[in-house]
């Protein structure tokens, strides 16, 4: 009897159980599989690499012609400036003083002038007549011929003194960036004083020193691309020209590399490397998104044909471009490697 209650109290909760338990969870879904890049051997661009510097083609700096003291300074580092327009002031009263000064000499000049002509035409008439010896004609032409002298002297000084007097505006001599300011309001400008520094970011070029040894090699080439590290971008370049000179010291020679117009986000001053192309040749290739760099260890992760990703070390050449490096050792062509190592090595097996 009491084995016969504990039989049917064990079915109630079992009976119990079933009623309230949750459905199973569903299971889990599959992980996207893997991005992968295949490791190709093609023929490829060699190259040679050398360190350079970008530096604009138009690059000035504004300095004062005449002394005064700035009144006005209409744009800052950084401002875009138009060609023509107004970028600083100088107080232009003196120089106006001076305009005016020569204005009146010249009115001087023109009534002397008048009346040294005057007196000549009548002296020429009284010796037409007899009345007067030819030495006053001689006296009144040496007159007015000087008063045309003194005429033209007041002319160009009248000049002079509005020349000096547009000295006092200082306009900007093409489109371009201000990149510094040498002075502020209020300061005295002096003749050949330093008062802004701009340039034009349309026009930029990439400056280059190789070894001279290389010289004939480049130039057989003839042509080149940019590499921008801090900003991770490659450029084309339009022309290449070799300076026709060569440092005695280090036996190197300058290279420029011309830029496109469109190579927006560059500044003079930014380290670039410069790769010219020498040659072609066959070399088997990675993406360069694969590559994995921990410490002194170079590995990509290795897709199988399951999908299932495999650390593999190897060893990585000179040659590359923005989208690819070489390879030297470690893989075959034909594999195909994980284009994102964390999402891979977060899904990867042992180390192949």
């Amino acid at each position: 009897m009491i084995r016969a209650t504990f039989a049917l109290a064990a079915a109630g909760l079992v009976v119990a159980a079933c009623g309230t338990s949750e459905p199973p969870a569903a299971p889990k879904a599959a992980a996207a599989p893997l991005a992968t890049g295949a490791v190709e051997l093609r023929e490829i661009d060699l190259t040679t690499s050398a360190e350079a510097v970008v530096e604009a083609v138009r690059q000035s700096t504004v300095s004062a012609q005449v002394s005064g003291r700035i009144v006005d300074i209409r744009f800052d580092v950084g401002d875009r400036v138009e060609k023509g327009a107004v970028i600083l002031r100088i107080d232009e009263r003196a120089a106006s003083q001076a305009v005016a000064a020569s204005d009146a000499q010249v009115r001087e000049a023109e009534a002397t002038l008048a009346n040294a002509r005057a007196q000549y035409e009548r002296t020429r008439s009284l010796v037409a007549q007899k009345f007067v010896s030819q030495a006053a004609l001689d006296k009144a032409e040496a007159d007015f011929k000087a008063a045309e002298s003194r005429m033209k002297a007041s002319l160009a000084g009248a000049g002079s003194a509005a020349t000096e007097r547009s000295f006092t505006t200082i306009v900007a001599p093409y489109s371009g960036v201000v990149s510094a300011r040498h002075v502020q309001l209020g300061e005295m400008a002096a003749p050949g004083k330093a008062l802004l520094t701009g340039f034009d970011p349309s026009s930029l070029r990439v400056v280059a020193t190789v070894a001279s040894a290389q010289v004939p090699a480049i130039q057989a080439g003839a042509r080149a691309r940019i590499e921008v590290p801090s900003l991770d971008r490659w450029v084309d370049v339009k022309n290449v020209t070799v300076v026709p000179s060569a440092d005695p010291r280090t036996h190197t020679t300058q290279v420029r590399l011309d830029l496109p117009d469109d190579a927006k986000g560059l500044l003079p001053g930014v380290f670039a490397r410069a790769h010219f192309v020498t040659g072609k040749a066959a070399r088997l290739m990675v993406p360069r998104a694969a590559v994995l760099r921990r410490s002194e260890v170079t590995a990509v992760y290795v897709v199988d044909d399951k999908g299932a990703p495999r650390l593999r070390q190897v060893r990585i050449g000179t040659v590359s471009d923005e989208k690819s490096v070489e390879v030297l050792a470690g893989l075959r062509a034909g594999e195909k490697v994980a284009l994102d190592p964390v999402k891979a090595g977060m899904s990867s097996g042992p180390a192949a």
